[in-house]
Parts: C-alpha cells; sequence; structure tokens
C-alpha cells in the first residue's frame, strides 16, 4: 500500500547546524505514526518539513509516491497535509465556530449584497463536532472559554472537515492533564478511524503507546529506533525514549562512585 507520506534518509541543516539527519519514516491512511524524543530531538524540524514551512536538504519526501519538495504551508494543505500546532493559531475572543472557518469563510449573495454565510457556518460547525463526537452547547461561545483539549479538538474536527488526509499533530497533549489528554487522544484516535493517516509527535510515551501503531524515536536529531507496535511493549519504548542503554551506564556509574567526604568545619581547616 503507498504510503500518503514518506520520508527516505531526510536531513536538515542551518549552517552548520545538523538539526536532523537520515529520518525516515512512513504514514498509512488509517494509522498512526508517533515521533518521540526529547527537547532538542529534532521534532520541530521534522513537523517543519511535512508541513512545507522548511525544505529539506537530502533524502527524499514523497506524497502518495511522487517525490516532491514542499515549498510552503498553503502547498502542503493543497496536497491535504493538516498540522495542528501546540499553540493552536485561535482567536480566543471569536466564536468557535468562527475560528472553525477562519480563512475560508463561506458567502451567500454577490457584489455589494455579498455577505458572510453565518448561518451555515453555525450549523456545519456543531454538525462537524457532534460527527467527530464532540457535543459542544454552544457554538457561539467565544473558542478562549473552551479547555485546551476542546480547543485541540475542534482543530482536529476542522482538519478533518477541509478535507486533510494527513493531520501532523505537535504535542497535543504536552500541556494538558491526565483527563483532557484523554479527551484529546479519544479524537486522534477518532481522524485515524475516519482514514487519515496522522503523525503524532510528543515526548510522552505512555500516550503514544494508547493510539499509535508505529513509533519513530528521535535522538539529537538522528533516528534512535522505530518499531511496529506488536514488536515493543510500553515499558521498552520508555525505556528507549528515556535514555535506554546511556541510563544503565549512568546508573552503573553511580552504583561504583565513592561516597562524597563529609565536607564539615574539621575537613575546611577550621
Amino acid at each position: 500500500m503507498t504510503a500518503l507520506v514518506e520520508l527516505d534518509d531526510v536531513s536538515k541543516y542551518y549552517g552548520n547546524v545538523r538539526a536532523l539527519q537520515g529520518v525516515s519514516l512512513e504514514v498509512h491512511a488509517g494509522r498512526i505514526t508517533c515521533v518521540l524524543g526529547d527537547n532538542g530531538a529534532g521534532k520541530s524540524t521534522l513537523i517543519k518539513i511535512i508541513a512545507g514551512l522548511h525544505r529539506h536538504d537530502s533524502g527524499t519526501f514523497s506524497i502518495e509516491g511522487e517525490e516532491t519538495s514542499l515549498g510552503s504551508p498553503r502547498e502542503a494543505l493543497d496536497r491535504g497535509i493538516a498540522t495542528v500546532y501546540q499553540d493552536l493559531a485561535v482567536v480566543p475572543l471569536m466564536p468557535v465556530w468562527r475560528n472553525f472557518f477562519l480563512g475560508s469563510e463561506p458567502t451567500r449573495g454577490r457584489g455589494p449584497f455579498r455577505r458572510l454565510d453565518v448561518r451555515a457556518m453555525r450549523e456545519t460547525t456543531r454538525a462537524e463536532l457532534l460527527r467527530m463526537g464532540i457535543d459542544l452547547r454552544d457554538v457561539d461561545q467565544p473558542i478562549g472559554t473552551l479547555s485546551g483539549g476542546e480547543r485541540q479538538c475542534v482543530a482536529i474536527a476542522r482538519a478533518v472537515y477541509f478535507g486533510a488526509r494527513v493531520l501532523v499533530l505537535d504535542e497535543p497533549t504536552a500541556a494538558l492533564g491526565v483527563k483532557q489528554s484523554g479527551v484529546v487522544l479519544k479524537y486522534v484516535a477518532a481522524a485515524r478511524d475516519a482514514g487519515l493517516g496522522v503523525v503524532l509527535i510528543t515526548h510522552n510515551p505512555h500516550h503514544a503507546y494508547l493510539v499509535g501503531d508505529r513509533f519513530v524515536l528521535l535522538k539529537r536529531g538522528a533516528m534512535a529506533g522505530s518499531h511496529r507496535k506488536p514488536e515493543i511493549g510500553l515499558d521498552e519504548l520508555t525505556r528507549q525514549m528515556a535514555g535506554g542503554s546511556e541510563l544503565d551506564d549512568l546508573r552503573h556509574e553511580l552504583e561504583r562512585a565513592p561516597a562524597p567526604r563529609h565536607l564539615g568545619g574539621h575537613d575546611l581547616g577550621h
């Protein structure tokens, strides 16, 4: 089955700084690929390449089997790739329905009589949120009054409605508590069940393991592992994510380290 998006041995440099080197991953319809790594692992650079913000320097980037190099986020959207960033691009004081259609508002009438089709936007927003299992009491409320988890879910539903085939989610649960994270992960799974290919960027192996089909681990811009879910358990995924062998080396080093001298007054020559 042809991947919706495929990166093969992709690298990115900023001057002499290596941001990514030799990264490969595939995104398939109805599957969730989780990209895990700590700060500085290269997750942000990877997002920017897939989202069309930056071009890769080497390797191949293909969309449905066709090698490409995206020149802008608009081009990525036109090719069916929608990215939902951690700091959501919403206008807090505008109602939910207005944010849902922001930049793509339908109109009615012609010429000087042309105006926003507010009724259609309200009804569509309510219907699309319900279709994703999100039952908002009032789509007229300012989006800023929603919880962080609810705002993420509106952004996911928006991407699905506007025809995204690939959904890239940048740390959607990073700033959320356990309950809100669960809400977001439920809608991530709903997007997968709607047939989208999902890329979930996270530093939380527990969240990744709940929904992921494949796990790509990044460390200092390079690949540290790629596993399908049947090939790896949560404990081993967490161990590799936390440093694995490096942690084992540190543990041995700490166990062998001599106890520090007590720096009492007599040790300082008093």
